[in-house]
């Protein structure tokens, strides 16, 4: 399977783990300025779904991203992904599950936020 024919430069930065200050038994994620960034060819960044939000005092649309690549592409919770100058973060555990029928398997969604915490 191939990426997008007309897909965009999307890099994925992982952090690497480091031992926890404070529990010797636990790590937490390092720096960004010392993540690993790989390139991930044909993938793109785009819109998956809008959603509007009012309360009483106001009223927003929040327009969710995905990266959409090959579902068998490197990326896990805690990545960050750039892509036409914007910074990305992967919350969720991606998924690409493979039709038990047909042995058919889509492309990559993994949901993006643009905040990290």
């Amino acid at each position: 399977m191939t990426g997008f024919a007309f897909g965009q430069t999307v890099e994925r930065d992982r952090r690497a783990q480091r031992p926890d200050p404070y529990n010797p038994d636990r790590t937490v994620p390092g720096p960004w300025s010392e993540a690993t960034t790989i390139t991930i060819d044909g993938a793109w960044v785009a819109s998956s779904s809008s959603t509007r939000a009012e309360t009483a005092t106001r009223a927003q649309i929040l327009t969710e991203k995905s990266l959409f690549c090959q579902p068998d592409d490197d990326v896990l919770p805690g990545d960050r992904i750039r892509a036409d100058g914007v910074e990305y973060f992967v919350h969720v555990k991606p998924a690409a599950d493979r039709n038990p029928f047909t042995g058919w398997q889509p492309h990559l969604e993994v949901p993006l936020e643009d905040r990290e915490g």
